[in-house]
């Protein structure tokens, strides 16, 4: 292996290892800035797998039920 391939070869590398902490950047980025709605979902207790209906282990928003008072 020449000297210009070396250079090409950690070049590569270098690049590669920059695209990769770029994308964790930006990745951080958008997960710290953005916050989403609560959405619908089922109740932590209402899920049941027979059905396929899984509810959130803890959420983050209490969404009322039907027929419930805030």
């Amino acid at each position: 292996m020449n000297a210009t391939s070396s250079f090409r070869l950690w070049l590569l590398v270098g690049s590669a290892l920059m695209l990769v902490l770029a994308a964790n950047a930006h990745f951080l980025y958008v997960a710290m800035s953005s916050q989403p709605a609560c959405v619908a979902h089922v109740r932590p207790g209402d899920g049941s797998a027979d059905r396929g209906a899984f509810s959130a282990a803890q959420s983050s928003c209490s969404p009322t039920r039907s027929g419930e008072t805030p």
